[in-house]
């Protein structure tokens, strides 16, 4: 089967960036996991109170806190981190196999191509619900630590705010921007890699079916068929004699 060598190409590149985008999805969230020592900022749910605390005499001191009632469910991160391991994965895979099929100059059979093909759409909706439901829930998370702007900094400078907890919050806002980035720019690429999917399938299909017809149209084309080019060119009429 021939190869498209542009279409391969391309195919290879989407694969280099989603190796690098899966991994800047799982990173930064294993590094909030880690600061927040396993516990999820999607979805959690809260509120600031503020404490009378008396540290010197005749001068008491009112704190504000964040009160975390619920932390969000640990599916709600780990969904995301999932999507960014197998994107990686996947693809550092899926280069691999291209670079042999530039080298080796032949290309996937017609059902490896459907899978692909199916493959891709899967993890294109997948990667799409796990950017929602981060781009959601840290929306959430910023509304509970602003109090739903009502405090007087954004979410980007609670980072330096205090909540008094007994997790890391210096640098969420950092990570879980760069996550939910990364992630969308996974989606993004999972949807080229379905398009070259169905156009490499297309191609497939395409050489399968016009392939063997191929040698019989140019052989009809030129009016030579290899039937007729064993036979012996036919003997001309022998001219009747007449006997006086």
């Amino acid at each position: 089967m021939e190869l498209d060598r542009r279409l391969l190409l391309v195919h290879c590149a989407a694969h280099t960036l989603s190796v690098f985008a899966g991994l800047l999805v799982v990173v930064p969230l294993a590094l909030n996991g880690s600061a927040f020592k396993g516990r999820c900022a999607l979805f959690s749910t809260g509120y600031w109170r503020t404490d009378n605390h008396t540290e010197l005499p005749r001068a008491p001191v009112e704190i504000s806190h964040l009160v975390v009632q619920q932390w969000g469910p640990p599916a709600a991160c780990q969904f995301g981190t999932f999507v960014g391991v197998f994107t990686a994965l996947y693809a550092a895979a899926q280069g691999w196999r291209s670079l042999f099929y530039l080298h080796g100059r032949h290309d996937d059979t017609l059902f490896s191509s459907f899978l692909t093909l199916l493959l891709s759409l899967c993890m294109l909706f997948l990667s799409g619900g796990a950017s929602v439901i981060l781009t959601l829930g840290f929306a959430s998370w910023c509304d509970t630590v602003t109090d739903d702007n009502s405090r007087p900094y954004s979410c980007i400078e609670s980072q330096s705010v205090p909540f008094y907890l007994d997790v890391d919050t210096s640098s969420f806002y950092t990570e879980l921007t760069l996550a939910e980035a990364s992630l969308w720019f996974v989606t993004a690429l999972w949807l080229t890699q379905s398009i070259l999917s169905f156009l490499r399938l297309y191609h497939s299909h395409s050489q399968h079916i016009t392939g063997p017809c191929l040698p019989r149209e140019k052989e009809f084309l030129l009016g030579y068929t290899p039937s007729e080019g064993s036979q012996s060119p036919p003997h001309p009429p022998a001219t009747p004699t007449v006997a006086v």
